[in-house]
């Protein structure tokens, strides 16, 4: 019995101090790991740069930019050019049953420009629509960028977290099996019954179901990681949580994101918007003044053949002012109306909904927190336990079950620590999100930061151009 106690216990020592190596080479890759190792905000710059969610963000807002230079057009004049040719027969009844005929070949040539100096304030209150949904726009795509960047947190912690978690099931493994070959050499020599090589070859299947299970998960985060990030993962360095750049107190986060979350920014000027289309379908009910000027040459257009050509000029001032429409104008200024109350009510929701995620995001980092001490200490106690364990069975106090399910104890609680580890990250940078700074400047990313303005003052106060300012 003593000696089926020592080689069992020798077993697990060794098999343990092997699972524990494992662990170690991975939750400290950083130390040990070649120069080329990938951290996380390489990993988040890379996503920042290439994220195809995101870069689809980013053209929608230059499409948006866009409305701006089309509402300012209200402002500058039109001008149109025309002409005309063609081929006409003429057969003229004159007094005495004379006939007069003739072939023409009349041709028209002019140019119009009209300029609208008054529509009853619709060009501005719509040059002021179109830079409100710009600067909606704007605050979307940031709230996209969050998103990818927490995305990205994720993607790249569940790798590290699967990573842990596969090389603890394969220390597990090889730990079961030197377990197992141990209990059949001392089946063979008749110091065990069937029972315990049947237990021990028991929990051998359970570990390999669980290293495949890993293996399985692993594969499918290595997978999300290249969908977010752009590439696939290769040797990462351990992430840390992002404490420094959170609010100290909930009180203070909650505030912060009532000004900085960008979906109650975006929101707030959706208010705007709606506002300010009111004033752009009133304006439908006002006169309007316009200035058209035209000049124009024809030639052989005159049928009763007394003229060969006529030449023109003209400066016309015309004043409009709508009597009824129908009931048009009015049902869309009250149509505007309900828009704006209903966007008030949307702002509304969503800061509540900015508030829940903020008070959510705080208490989950918080909660992270008391589990990762938690599981710390049960780590730290299920080793001195499998220890303990280990050196009773030594003594024969112990049977090879116990030493299983000890070390199957220290397995599970390996497994809630790197699960703890990881929910931490993803919970600081949750929060961080939640009150609206999760971007490139707060988190010091070494790449450059897309600016949407640069695009506006491009295209803002263009009067021609096919082509877009990146040349398409």
């Amino acid at each position: 019995m003593v000696g089926r106690a020592k080689e069992i216990g020798i077993g697990s020592v060794r098999a343990r101090r092997g699972g524990l190596g494992l662990i170690l080479a991975v939750s400290f890759a950083a130390v040990c790991s070649p120069v080329h190792a990938e951290d996380l905000a390489a990993a988040l710059a890379k996503a920042y740069q290439t994220n195809p969610a995101l870069n689809a963000e980013r053209a929608r807002q230059r499409a948006t930019d866009e409305n701006v230079p089309q509402a300012l057009a209200g402002y500058r004049p039109q001008l149109i050019a025309s002409l005309g040719a063609g081929l006409q027969a003429v057969r003229n009844l004159l007094p005495a049953n004379t006939v007069q005929t003739a072939t023409l070949k009349p041709w028209t040539i002019g140019v119009t420009v009209t300029q609208t100096l008054f529509n009853g304030f619709r060009t501005a209150n719509s040059v002021r629509v179109a830079e409100l949904q710009v600067q909606s726009g704007r605050e979307a795509l940031r709230n996209v960028g969050q998103g990818i960047l927490l995305d990205a947190v994720t993607a790249y912690t569940n790798v590290l977290a699967n990573q842990s978690l596969v090389e603890a099931q394969r220390s597990n493994v090889a730990f079961l099996r030197e377990t197992l070959s141990v209990t059949q050499r001392r089946l063979n020599a008749g110091d065990v019954t069937p029972t315990d090589a049947a237990q021990a070859e028991a929990r051998l299947s359970r570990g390999l179901s669980d290293l495949n299970a890993a293996e399985v998960n692993l594969a499918i985060s290595q997978a999300t990681y290249a969908q977010v990030i752009g590439m696939a993962p290769g040797q990462l360095r351990t992430a840390d949580p992002i404490d420094r750049l959170l609010p100290r107190s909930r009180e203070d986060a909650i505030a912060l994101a009532n000004r900085e979350n960008p979906a109650v920014a975006a929101a707030s000027f959706d208010v705007d918007v709606a506002s300010t289309a009111i004033k752009v379908a009133e304006g439908a009910l006002l006169p309007s003044v316009t200035l058209q000027g035209s000049v124009s040459r024809s030639r052989d257009s005159d049928q009763t053949l007394g003229t060969f050509g006529t030449d023109q000029a003209s400066i016309v001032g015309s004043v409009t002012a709508p009597i009824y429409d129908g009931g048009t104008a009015a049902s869309q200024t009250r149509q505007s109306k309900e828009l704006a109350a209903q966007s008030r009510l949307v702002l509304d929701q969503v800061r509540n909904q900015a508030r829940t995620a903020v008070v959510s995001a705080w208490v989950a980092n918080e909660g992270a927190k008391v589990a990762v001490s938690a599981s710390e200490s049960e780590v730290k106690a299920a080793t001195v336990a499998l220890q303990g364990v280990s050196r009773e069975a030594q003594g024969g106090q112990r049977t090879t079950v116990d030493v299983l399910n000890s070390q199957s104890d220290l397995i599970q609680a390996k497994a809630r620590l790197i699960g703890a580890q990881r929910d931490r990250v993803i919970a600081s940078y949750t929060l961080l999100s939640a009150v609206g700074r999760l971007d490139v400047k707060n988190l010091n990313l070494n790449t450059p930061d897309y600016l949407p303005e640069v695009h506006y003052h491009q295209v803002r106060d263009a009067w021609h151009g096919l082509r877009t300012p990146s040349g398409q």
